[in-house]
């Protein structure tokens, strides 16, 4: 045994295998800061060198009527492709594209029912992108102190999700300082 680990040793292939070992110190959460409830990414995209423009919300009250569980779940404020979106991932199953209603509600404002949304192919994310949902949605969360969303699916039951907001102006204001709020989202074939 001694004589495989000299060998390994002498030939360098231990720091290939403890390269594979660490992490990126950009892919992870250790740079951001906080805002309230939320992280807030700081630093530039290491390919383009711009500004990261994202900010996320964890919460553990989600749950799903066909999981007896309360699972975590994440909402994401980004700039993806110039385009911003609300992304929301879950730790289980929500539904399709084709069988599933999303709807959420700020505080006691009234809700917005089967918005334009659109699940990706995992079923775990729910994505907001056209540009007057995803402007609804912020406008109504500036002022906000909780958001409830609530999924309705033929083949994965109904999933809820509830987040408290603290801090959710500083999230928007960087998550969106260098992408337009305006105009039409570009057309994406469904993933």
């Amino acid at each position: 045994m001694r004589g495989v680990a000299f060998v390994i040793a002498a030939l360098g292939l231990t720091a290939p295998l403890g390269a594979c070992a660490a992490r990126d110190p950009f892919v992870t959460s250790a740079n951001a800061i906080a805002a309230g409830n939320w992280k807030i990414e700081q630093q530039p995209d290491r390919i383009t060198g711009a500004p990261v423009g994202s900010a996320q919300l964890a919460t553990e009250v989600s749950s799903n009527s066909a999981d007896t569980k309360v699972r975590p779940a994440m909402l994401q404020l980004t700039c993806f492709d110039k385009t911003p979106i609300v992304r929301i991932s879950f730790a289980f199953k929500v539904g399709t594209d084709r069988n599933t209603i999303v709807g959420y509600r700020f505080d006691d404002k009234p809700g917005r029912d089967n918005i334009e949304s659109r699940i990706l192919s995992d079923h775990t994310i729910v994505v907001i992108e056209d540009g007057a949902e995803v402007k609804r949605f912020l406008a109504d969360m500036a002022d906000a102190s909780k958001l409830v969303i609530r999924l309705r699916s033929l083949n994965a039951g109904r999933t809820t999700a509830e987040f408290k907001l603290d801090g959710a102006p500083a999230a928007i204001e960087a998550a969106y300082k260098d992408c337009p709020l305006a105009g039409p989202p570009k057309g994406r074939a469904n993933s």
